[in-house]
C-alpha cells in the first residue's frame, strides 16, 4: 500500500473499517513495546513510531514503551574518555559507565522520547526502573559489573499512568536492596513488565524482519512459531547469535501469561500498527 496521501477518501474510510475488529480486540488492553536499535537512530523512523503509539493510545490501546539506547550509550562513554567493551554480547558496566549508563538512559533518552509523544498529541510520563520499585534486581556475574537481572516488578506506578490515560515510558534501570543502580537489558525488562502486567502483547522492535531461517534473507522470515518450535530452532542453531535472548526473553513471557510475543522490524514503516491491526501482522509471532 502507498503512503496515505494517495488514497482517495473511500479507501481511507475502508482502511478504518477494515481495522475495526482488532481496535475492538485490544480496547483497554496493555501492549508493552520494547523499543531500540537502528529504529531508534533515524529521526525519521523515530517519528512514526511514536505516531503509532499515539495512535494505539487515542484508540484505547493502553500502550507501554520499555526502550534501549546502547548506540547513545556508547557515544557519550566515548566523550568522556571511556572505551565501550563487552563480553558475550553483555556491555561491561563499571561503576564509571554505569553512571553514564543512567545519565543517558534515564535522563537522555528516556526524557527525548517523553518529548516526542507529548509533542505528537499524547501524553506521556517517563520512568525508570527504581520509580516505585518498578524492577528490583541482583548483579548476575561480578564479570559483567552492574549488570542486573530482574528479582521482582511491581506494576503499580505502570498501571496507574497507564489507566489515566498516559503514556509510561520506561528507562531499563534497576535497583538492588542496597539501591545500587543496575544496568538491565531491556529485551528482558520488557518482558519481565508484561508478564507481570498481563499484557496482550509483548512486541519487540529490532532491526531485523523476525526469526529467519536464513538471517541474511528476509524471505525465509518465520511469521508464527510454537515455544516447542522455537526451542527445536534454538537446539539446531537456526536461531542463533542474539536473536537467542530476544526468543528466549518472548518465550519465558508467554510462559508467564502473556498471550503472544512478537519480533518485528522496527526499521519498516509502520511496522507496529501492522501487527496489531491486521491479520497478517509483521515479523515473527510466538504462542503458546
Amino acid at each position: 500500500m502507498g503512503d496515505v496521501c494517495e488514497l482517495d477518501n473511500f479507501q481511507r474510510v475502508s482502511v478504518l473499517a477494515e481495522a475495526l475488529p482488532y481496535l475492538q480486540r485490544f480496547a483497554g488492553q496493555t501492549i508493552v513495546v520494547k523499543y531500540g536499535g537502528a529504529a531508534m537512530t533515524n529521526e525519521g523512523l523515530k517519528k512514526r513510531v511514536i505516531q503509532d503509539l499515539v495512535l494505539l493510545s487515542t484508540v484505547g490501546i493502553r500502550p507501554i514503551l520499555v526502550h534501549g539506547g546502547g548506540p547513545e550509550i556508547n557515544q557519550w562513554l566515548t566523550k568522556v574518555g571511556i572505551e565501550p567493551v563487552f563480553k558475550k554480547g553483555l556491555r561491561v558496566t563499571d561503576a564509571d559507565t554505569m553512571e553514564i549508563v543512567e545519565m543517558v538512559l534515564v535522563g537522555k533518552v528516556n526524557k527525548s522520547l517523553v518529548s516526542l509523544i507529548n509533542c505528537a498529541g499524547g501524553r506521556a510520563v517517563g520512568v525508570c526502573g527504581k520509580d516505585g520499585n518498578t524492577l528490583r534486581g541482583k548483579i548476575r556475574d561480578p564479570e559483567w559489573g552492574f549488570v542486573g537481572d530482574v528479582t521482582s516488578v511491581d506494576t503499580s506506578v505502570l498501571r496507574q499512568l497507564s489507566e489515566s490515560g498516559c503514556i509510561p515510558v520506561v528507562a531499563t534501570v534497576a535497583m538492588d536492596e542496597t539501591g545500587q543502580a543496575l544496568n538491565v537489558n531491556a529485551d528482558t525488562a520488557a518482558g519481565e513488565l508484561a508478564a507481570s502486567i498481563g499484557a496482550a502483547k509483548l512486541i519487540l522492535m529490532t532491526d531485523v524482519p523476525g526469526v529467519c531461517t536464513d538471517k541474511d534473507d528476509a524471505s525465509s522470515l518465520i511469521r508464527t512459531l510454537t515455544i516447542a518450535e522455537t526451542r527445536d530452532l534454538v537446539a539446531s542453531d537456526v536461531i542463533a547469535g542474539g536473536m537467542i535472548p530476544k526468543v528466549e526473553c518472548c518465550v519465558k513471557s508467554i510462559a508467564q501469561g502473556v498471550k503472544s510475543a512478537h519480533i518485528i522490524d522496527g526499521r519498516a514503516p509502520h511496522s507496529l500498527l501492522l501487527e496489531i491491526l491486521t491479520d497478517e501482522g509483521a515479523g515473527t509471532m510466538i504462542s503458546g
